[in-house]
């Protein structure tokens, strides 16, 4: 058995040239309660459905990746509430212990890639922590995404994270960043991190041209698009500055660090806005699959 395995509808419609979106499976395991992460698992795949793709939401079901999981695999990885958050030094691991496990952005990227998938869309992006020269804290999602070619649709990373480093990072990796319909890197949350971008694209054709761009010139880098959530839609700016700082202070309180910082951050940041944080969290899922799949049949 060739690793990962990918579903048969996945593969007739790579075979086909038809267009294809990666999903994630850690925001079902991790980021979302029940039952709404269940509720969005099954939306996703029918947006993309609707949108004239096919959804391939990967997983590791048994130790298996799986590149595609059935109604049936992802019922259980859902239900498994012992399931662990999987990235790509985890794969092997998982595999031997026959573990049920949540892909995170970075072994989701990887195990799209290796099944010919070419875009992906995520939530948010893993980042530089805050107290990174020390800590040497940073997520292996920036190192998978710099030898990764793939795109990746994110509304920017989460702001408990610290965005300037994050940017810094994915300059040095050489990911190019491209803000969509804006030169303002998103915070997740919010559309505006308030952090500048210098590069931005208008519609799923232009992304693809810069993919197109990257493949002629070898390169093996990951295209991030930052995809803003609509303001409309967006957690009030002043209601996650203060939500943030008062989680903040009660972390340093604890005592509450590494491991267990974020976490703790989302917990106390969802309880302050009263869940409207995870409204945002499912309301930017969406919008990065709507413009994942427009970039998806822009590269057929």
């Amino acid at each position: 058995m060739s690793l990962p395995v990918v579903s048969e509808e996945v593969r007739r419609a790579l075979d086909a040239g038809r267009p294809v979106v990666g999903l994630e499976s850690t925001i079902l395991t991790h980021g979302l309660p029940s039952p709404e992460n269940a509720a969005v698992a099954r939306d996703a795949e029918r947006q993309i459905r609707d949108a004239g793709a096919v959804p391939a939401t990967i997983g590791v079901v048994d130790g298996v990746p799986a590149v595609g999981l059935s109604e049936a695999q992802l019922d259980a990885l859902i239900a498994d509430l012992g399931a662990v958050k999987a990235s790509v030094r985890d794969l092997p691991i998982a595999a031997a212990k026959r573990l049920n496990a949540g892909t995170t952005v970075a072994a989701t990227a990887f195990l799209a890639h290796r099944a010919g998938i070419r875009v992906f869309a995520t939530g948010g992006l893993g980042g530089v922590h805050h107290g990174a020269s020390s800590s040497f804290d940073e997520s292996a999602d920036l190192v998978v995404l710099a030898s990764t070619p793939l795109v990746v649709v994110s509304a920017g990373v989460k702001s408990i994270l610290d965005i300037a480093a994050t940017l810094e990072r994915l300059e040095t990796l050489n990911i190019p960043v491209l803000g969509y319909r804006t030169r303002r890197f998103p915070g997740f949350y919010v559309a505006d991190s308030g952090h500048p971008l210098e590069h931005s694209v208008d519609s799923p054709q232009e992304v693809a041209a810069a993919v197109l761009a990257r493949d002629e010139l070898g390169l093996r880098s990951a295209v991030l698009v930052a995809n803003p959530v609509p303001e409309a839609e967006q957690l009030d700016p002043q209601l996650h500055d203060r939500a943030l700082a008062e989680a903040w202070q009660q972390a340093s309180r604890l005592g509450i660090s590494g491991h267990d910082i974020t976490p703790f951050l989302l917990d106390r940041i969802r309880t302050a806005t009263r869940g409207r944080s995870l409204e945002v969290n499912i309301a930017v899922y969406r919008n990065n699959i709507e413009l994942a799949t427009a970039v998806a049949h822009a590269l057929r």
